[in-house]
């Protein structure tokens, strides 16, 4: 006899494929729109980037717990506990252009057709 799917698991799959269908529209977006959205996923209080990283850093605790009682590796918890802290990095560094992806996507259609002035694409930080 099978077990059914508890919900919280079928929730993660159904999230895992909306992105992909948001990934699939956005690389179909005028740029516009595609500014609009990326501004929003990376919204570190609400977007898709800030709910990631708040999952991964609840998926800690958890760990955290589970190896603390022996049924998990501290492997795991340290990975989670990893993965959370360079998330949060990463959020923070992508909330400072979030400001420019929402001007970008909001400029009209007639202005953004305007092709910008290319801009290098490699930035060298100096240690």
């Amino acid at each position: 006899m099978t077990h059914p799917i508890p919900y919280p698991v079928r929730l993660a799959d159904a999230i895992a494929r909306q992105l992909g269908q948001l990934a699939d529209h956005l690389s179909q977006l005028p740029p516009p729109q595609a500014a609009q959205v990326i501004a929003r996923v990376l919204d570190p209080h609400n977007g898709v980037l800030g709910g990631v990283t708040h999952l991964v850093a609840t998926g800690s605790v958890f760990a955290k717990d589970q190896a603390e009682r022996g049924a998990l590796p501290a492997q795991v918890w340290l990975a989670l506990g990893r993965a959370s802290n360079e998330l949060g990095d990463i959020t923070l560094d992508l909330d400072g252009h979030k400001d420019t992806l929402q001007r970008v996507g909001a400029q009209p259609a007639a202005t953004a057709a305007k092709p910008p002035a290319p801009a290098p694409l490699v930035v060298r930080r100096h240690r």
